[in-house]
C-alpha cells in the first residue's frame, strides 16, 4: 500500500472513530449540560423582550437559522466531530514521521501530547464556556488560543523530541510565555449559570476530550503500523552476460 493511501485509511478510520465516541459523549454528557445552561439564558432574554415589547411595541427580526434541538443538532454535531477528528488524525499520522510509533501504545502518549496542546493549556487560560457567560472580545480570544496551540506545541517538541538541554529549557518556557501574559478576560466576569453547573460542564468536556484523544492516538498509531508501506525487496543481482 502506498504511503498516501495509507495516511488517508489511517486517518480516515482512526477519525470517524474517534468522533462517534466523541459525539457519544458529548450527547449523553456535555449537551444536557448546555441545554440546561441555555434555559437561564432563554429565560433572561425572554424576560427582557417582553419588557421592551410593552414599552416600544417591538418587532423582532427573523434570527439566522441553526439547528432545532434533536436529530438535527445530533446530525450537526456528529458531521462537524467528523471532519475535526480526521483533521486531527492527518495531523498526528504526519507528526508520526518524526518519531513512529513502534506499538500502538506509543500512540497513546502523542494523544495526550495533543490534548495537552489543543485543550489543556488553552483550557488555562480560556476553560470552556457555557451559553450566557461573559466572554472578552472573540478576536483577541482566537489569537491567544491560536499562539498558546503553537508554543505548546513547539515546547512539548523541543522537550520530547531532541536532546539538547538548552532546547529543553526554550521549550518549557515557549509552554509558559502564553500564560505568563495571560489570556484576554472580559471587563466583569459574569455567567447566568449556576457555578455548580460551570464545574460539571468543565469536567465533562475535559473528560470527553481525553478519551477522543486517547482513541485517536491509540488507533491512529496501530492502523499507521498495520498499513505501513512495505518495504521493497532488494534488486536481484545482475544477471551475467552470455559472454561474461
Amino acid at each position: 500500500m502506498g504511503l498516501f493511501k495509507s495516511l488517508l485509511l489511517t486517518a480516515g478510520i482512526s477519525g470517524i472513530a474517534a468522533a462517534i465516541l466523541l459525539s457519544l459523549m458529548q450527547m449523553l454528557w456535555v449537551t444536557p449540560l448546555i441545554l440546561e445552561a441555555e434555559t437561564f439564558e432563554v429565560g433572561l432574554s425572554l424576560a427582557s423582550d417582553i419588557s421592551a415589547d410593552a414599552i416600544a411595541g417591538h418587532e423582532h427580526p427573523d434570527e439566522a437559522w441553526q439547528p432545532e434541538d434533536g436529530w438535527q443538532r445530533t446530525l450537526a454535531t456528529i458531521s462537524s466531530n467528523i471532519v475535526m477528528a480526521i483533521g486531527f488524525a492527518l495531523m498526528l499520522t504526519g507528526a508520526y514521521c518524526l518519531r513512529r510509533p513502534s506499538r500502538w501504545t506509543g500512540g497513546l502518549s502523542w494523544g495526550l501530547g495533543a490534548y495537552a496542546v489543543f485543550f489543556v493549556a488553552p483550557s488555562l487560560g480560556l476553560p470552556p464556556e457555557l451559553p450566557g457567560t461573559e466572554s472578552a472580545e472573540l478576536v483577541a480570544r482566537q489569537y491567544w488560543w491560536l499562539a498558546t496551540v503553537c508554543a505548546t506545541a513547539a515546547g512539548l517538541g523541543l522537550l520530547f523530541l531532541q536532546n539538547h538541554q538548552a532546547l529543553k529549557l526554550a521549550g518549557a518556557l515557549l509552554i509558559w510565555l502564553p500564560h505568563a501574559i495571560g489570556a484576554p478576560q472580559p471587563v466583569v466576569a459574569a455567567s447566568l449559570a449556576p457555578a455548580a453547573l460551570e464545574a460539571q460542564f468543565i469536567q465533562a468536556t475535559a473528560v470527553s476530550n481525553l478519551l477522543f484523544w486517547l482513541v485517536l492516538g491509540g488507533l491512529s498509531a496501530a492502523l499507521a503500523i498495520r498499513f505501513q508501506p512495505k518495504k521493497q525487496n532488494p534488486l536481484s543481482p545482475a544477471k551475467e552476460s552470455a559472454h561474461g
